[in-house]
């Protein structure tokens, strides 16, 4: 195919939506298996998984409004609202686990005081381990997080798209151009991660380097493929 002006532009909006999934993923408060026993602040699973969890569902939601329309702003909007209300529902049924069936508090030993209401956090540490349930500043930085991450998956979506018109091929490049992107922040953050207030949130701009040539290179094939076939 020819890469003109227009094949251009949406090889750049699949690396801008690759790099905001990558980012992204840093916002959302993983705390895996420890998480699962109330050890640690976040919701119990990987990484990757609840970053596709919001991805994907933004990917739906943004294929959904395609059906609709081919305007490319009530698109990217369903795709960030509806991976927000994923990972939102999925935080608050968490927190509704942690406080009412496991009667674990809402408390993170990432910070002496909570970034948003100020309430002090360490009386409420269990000893031997780092916070139990989803304190207020993870829950809004898992929404921020599902906002970049299903406003990325839409604009990994989209463009494919318009490149080839085929939903299914298009959701199949997409949901593996997502993926790439999430396991390589997963790979950054190396674990459990709380929110933009966790001191590892600081390694965000190596996954955007790494996302950044990654989604270069799988943008240049994807749009190479499916708008040949």
């Amino acid at each position: 195919m020819n890469f003109d002006a227009l094949t251009i532009v949406y090889i750049l909006e699949i690396i801008v939506g690759g790099l905001l999934v990558g980012v992204g993923v840093h916002f959302v408060p993983v705390g895996g298996a420890p998480a699962a026993m109330a050890q640690a602040t976040g919701i119990g699973t990987g990484t990757v998984q609840l970053a596709a969890g919001s991805g994907l569902t933004g990917l739906l939601a943004a294929g959904l409004m395609m059906s609709v329309t081919d305007n490319i702003w009530p698109i990217l909007a369903s795709g960030a609202v509806g991976a927000m209300i994923m990972m939102d529902a999925t935080m608050m049924t968490g927190g509704w686990i942690y406080a009412y069936a496991v009667g674990a508090p809402f408390a993170s030993a990432k910070v002496n005081y909570d970034p948003i209401t100020g309430y002090s956090q360490p009386p409420y540490v269990a000893p031997g381990t780092v916070g139990q349930g989803i304190p207020t500043v993870c829950y809004v930085s898992g929404t921020i997080g599902a906002f970049m991450g299903g406003l990325g998956g839409a604009m990994i979506y989209y463009p494919l798209m318009m490149t080839n018109h085929n939903p299914s091929l298009s959701a199949l490049f997409a949901i593996g151009i997502f993926l790439v992107n999430a396991v390589l922040a997963s790979w950054n953050i190396q674990g459990t991660i709380e929110g933009f207030h966790d001191p590892k949130f600081k390694r965000w701009p190596k996954a955007f380097r790494s996302c950044l040539v990654a989604t270069l290179i799988l943008a240049l094939v994807a749009v190479t493929i499916t708008g040949g076939a």
